[in-house]
């Protein structure tokens, strides 16, 4: 057992850092690795490859994530900031890369073929996005003359008319959703806060009249008669079929048909085979790992890190709910994974990334400790 009276960089971690929530993005791991063995080999079957080929990538992934996890977990406020802009910039050029030279599938561009490896950039922006808007709001409610707010805005409309051009609007909805969260959370008001809801439902409406792949979701969600429905009637089934307590682990029936069963709609092969009981402890943990992060948040007293951990916590519990609303057809389909569970190395890694700063602001380090970091940060500003 470490004693507290030991001091070196892992003691320092381990009795600092918040271990019921580390427990908990563990277990929602272990979750995902048990559901991808049970939802890929079908799907890989059905397109001819070996049945384990999505679960052994699968796991191959989880070595790095978990090493980004922990690694990221024991950086200091400064080093978050500064590996989040060097990601951020990574990320963006990553993207134009993908809009000029990356494949288009299904009418987007959206990954990107580096060294035998396919990437998402957009994945690994969102948090590094979340952390930079948040030391911009910072700064500005430390320094008001510092026009942190409107390079905040820049930076916004930056990666959102990116994602736009690929097209993602679930990636951008969700941006979008996170900003306007940080923007309340750091006490601006709330006519600015309204007219951003007013901009996103302008924009909204304005991708249902002119792109044909956003109005055709909506029209099958509002009228299901008018288009294919075919993989959220689906999942509907497997909930059905799955009642409390499941079929049984391999007896699941509907993850033969589903197409996405081991990415969008994972979440009702474990319905289906575990039953609702399971999609219930899933969903504990996620809100646990959300309010135990936003609590956390709240009792900081440096801005940055009350900011940046509640909206990387906010970014990881939306990107769960729209993914389990979609499952239980709540809300228009679309592509976005349930963190840790749905099949994607770059989802993985990504959400790895985002959740380890998560605990490492989170982190109950002593006083003087945050005070010499803000001192530091502050001669750095100078």
């Amino acid at each position: 057992m470490l004693s507290r009276e030991q001091r070196n960089p892992f003691s320092d971690w381990w009795w600092t850092v918040d271990r019921l929530q580390l427990a908990a993005i563990i277990a929602l791991i272990l979750a995902g690795v048990i559901l991808s063995l049970a939802a890929s080999p079908q799907v890989a079957t059905r397109i001819g490859l070996d049945p384990f080929h999505f679960f052994n990538r699968h796991v191959l992934f989880l070595l790095p994530s978990f090493i980004v996890l922990i690694g990221v977990s024991f950086l200091s406020p400064l080093q978050i900031r500064r590996t989040a802009l060097i990601v951020f910039a990574v990320s963006i050029a990553l993207i134009v890369m993908t809009l000029l030279i990356g494949p288009e599938v299904k009418g987007s561009r959206r990954w990107i073929t580096l060294i035998g490896v396919n990437i998402q950039a957009s994945e690994s922006a969102k948090p590094a996005f979340v952390v930079l808007a948040a030391w911009l709001f910072a700064e500005s409610t430390k320094r008001p003359e510092m026009p942190a707010t409107s390079m905040a805005l820049v930076l916004l409309l930056t990666l959102v008319s990116l994602l736009v051009m690929e097209p993602d609007f679930g990636q951008t909805m969700l941006i979008l959703m996170v900003w306007g969260a940080l923007f309340f959370i750091a006490g601006m008001r709330m006519i600015w806060v309204m007219g951003l809801a007013g901009a996103a439902g302008v924009g909204l409406f304005t991708a249902y009249l002119l792109v044909p792949h956003v109005a055709g979701r909506i029209k099958r969600f509002m009228n299901p008669a008018s288009g294919d429905t075919f993989q959220v009637d689906t999942a509907m089934e497997a909930f059905s079929n799955g009642g409390w307590f499941g079929l049984g682990p391999g007896e699941g029936i509907a993850k033969r048909s589903l197409p996405d069963s081991h990415t969008d709609f994972v979440f009702a092969v474990a319905a289906e085979e575990f039953g609702i009981i399971l999609c219930l402890v899933l969903l504990a943990l996620f809100a646990f790992v959300v309010i135990r992060a936003l609590s956390r948040a709240y009792r900081s007293e440096d801005m940055f890190a009350r900011f940046a951990a509640s909206g990387l916590a906010i970014l990881f519990g939306v990107q769960a709910a729209i993914n389990m609303s979609v499952n239980l057809q709540l809300i228009p389909a679309k592509g976005m994974t349930l963190p840790f569970i749905s099949y994607g190395g770059s989802s993985m890694v990504s959400l790895a990334y985002g959740v380890g700063m998560m605990l490492a602001l989170t982190r109950q380090r002593p006083r003087t400790e945050q005070e010499s970091m803000n001192a530091g940060a502050a001669q750095g500003y100078a």
